[in-house]
């Protein structure tokens, strides 16, 4: 077993006992790429367009950014999956997503730790801090720690869970999040 597949499969058994659902390892070139994810965002689908440091129109272009996700070989896709009182709990998801970008976090600590190069990218835009400076006209207050969305790099979520053998969709009444760690 090579030194990568061992780091990564330490950071496997890391993320799940940190309290992912799932953790898979895949090749960075299998990952898929779609552009159209940049209309989505231009179009403020999710309400961080130009209100996130990570996030359009303050990101490089999907292209650059893909380029740079395929200097890395492989990844490590984890999923959190979180019940939801029912399809309507906006409050769940927020608590959900938080839970998702916690473990995220702590991922990034065990990679620095570890002193692993990695890219790390989470879901939805980076929500390291409550309000993001952005929105106060100041500097990024965490700019090392920072966590772009795999959707700001175009990785089609969709395609990625399907690619790392997990679910998307886990019944009614969840919600479920991707991130991955790519060394």
């Amino acid at each position: 077993m090579s030194v990568q597949e061992k780091i990564l499969n330490y950071l496997k058994e890391t993320v799940l006992a940190l309290g992912a659902d799932r953790a898979e390892i895949i090749s960075v070139q299998s990952i898929k790429i779609d552009r159209s994810f940049r209309a989505l965002c231009e179009a403020n689908s999710c309400g961080n367009y130009g209100a996130n440091y990570m996030c359009p129109p303050n990101v490089e272009s999907i292209d650059e950014l893909a380029c740079k996700l395929r200097t890395y070989k492989n990844a490590l896709v984890y999923q959190t999956i979180s019940p939801l009182v029912d399809s309507f709990d906006f409050d769940g998801m927020i608590k959900a997503g938080k839970r998702h970008n916690d473990l995220g976090q702590c991922l990034w600590n065990e990679t620095d730790r570890i002193g692993v190069k990695a890219l790390h990218l989470g879901a939805g835009g980076c929500r390291l801090c409550e309000m993001c400076a952005i929105r106060t006209d100041e500097p990024c207050r965490h700019p090392k720690r920072a966590m772009a969305s795999l959707e700001v790099y175009g990785v089609d979520v969709t395609a990625l869970a399907a690619t790392a053998d997990m679910q998307y969709i886990n019944g009614a009444n969840t919600v479920t999040y991707f991130g991955a760690v790519l060394i």
